[in-house]
């Protein structure tokens, strides 16, 4: 695997790269693509060439990429229309905080965005991220560490 990925890494980055457009987002992709790879190595045809393989690999890792932004776009206006809709029986500043704080979720690229929901939102803890979206938990936790950091520098702006 260690000579796969030698070879074969800068072409799936790249492929990454072009699709996803955020280089945090097109390493942690590429990380899955290999991690898929292994996990499904014996499916693996050797009369087939090992870009070839990894690269239908990696377009299924950002098409599920892509599809997690637009169900989690979906999830964010939804639950900004159901704040708005509580408004009414809610002072004006809670829902001002929900919303910006929605907001500043939104604005997070996946997977940051769907991992913090998952840990928060759902209350579940990181070693269940880490095996319900098939990744490593020290990924994980480096995307939990760099989206706290992403919100609470925008919260900040927002504060100021």
């Amino acid at each position: 695997m260690h000579e796969v990925y030698r070879r074969h890494a800068a072409l799936v980055f790249s492929l990454c790269m072009a699709s996803l457009r955020h280089r945090q987002d097109a390493e942690d992709a590429t990380q899955q693509v290999f991690t898929r790879a292994w996990r499904s190595r014996e499916t693996y045809d050797v009369s087939r060439p090992t870009g070839a393989w990894l690269t239908g690999i990696t377009r299924r890792v950002v098409a599920d990429t892509l599809s997690a932004r637009e169900r989690q776009r979906q999830n964010a206006e939804a639950t900004a229309n159901e704040l708005v809709r509580q408004e009414a029986s809610q002072p004006t500043d809670v829902v001002v905080d929900r919303l910006v704080v929605q907001q500043t979720l939104e604005q997070l690229e996946p997977p940051q965005d769907e991992i913090l929901r998952l840990a928060y939102t759902n209350d579940l803890p990181l070693k269940s991220i880490a095996e319900r979206l098939g990744m490593p938990l020290g990924t994980v936790k480096s995307h939990v560490h760099r989206g706290l950091a992403r919100m609470r520098e925008r919260l900040e702006v927002h504060d100021g």
